[in-house]
């Protein structure tokens, strides 16, 4: 049985501005914490194209950052590319409040508050790339350049190897 999409704050949003996606939902295991690495399996896209969006406050300052799940995200860099002296992880209840998303399903379109957001270069190197959809369970395959476009966002080499 084919699960059905939802309608979500990212799915509006990306309907509002009339920016094209592919709705991709899975079945969600609870006991999996990796969950961008579980979506790259349930989709059967490679780890390098799906990618996790995470949040960091730099300077004090909420932001997002979008990295493969193949990759762990480089602070210091993320931290110059928006002008920041130093990086850290927000708390999980801090990101989950200015998303208004859960921790595994914090998409980079239709935020609480909008927050400045960071992709990886890497994603230019594909026609499309996945992202959280608003829930754990559901992945959006939008191209690079709707993302960006989507967000105001800013390309920067922020992901390294694991």
């Amino acid at each position: 049985m084919t699960k059905r999409a939802p309608t979500t704050p990212a799915t509006q949003a990306l309907d509002r501005l009339g920016l094209p996606y592919t709705a991709h939902p899975y079945e969600h295991d609870r006991a999996v914490e990796g969950y961008g690495l579980e979506a790259a399996r349930e989709l059967g896209a490679a780890p390098e194209q799906v990618f996790k969006t995470l949040v960091v406050e730099a300077d004090d300052r909420l932001t997002v950052a979008v990295v493969p799940v193949s990759s762990m995200l480089d602070l210091k860099s993320l931290a110059a590319a928006v002008g920041a002296k130093r990086a850290v992880m927000a708390a999980p209840e801090a990101a989950e409040r200015r998303t208004g998303y859960v921790v595994g399903g914090i998409s980079p379109f239709g935020q609480r508050t909008r927050l400045p957001l960071v992709l990886d270069r890497s994603a230019e190197g594909f026609p499309t790339v996945y992202v959280s959809g608003g829930r754990r369970g559901f992945d959006l395959e939008v191209a690079p350049q709707d993302l960006l476009a989507a967000t105001d966002g800013v390309l920067a080499r922020i992901a390294v190897a694991k």
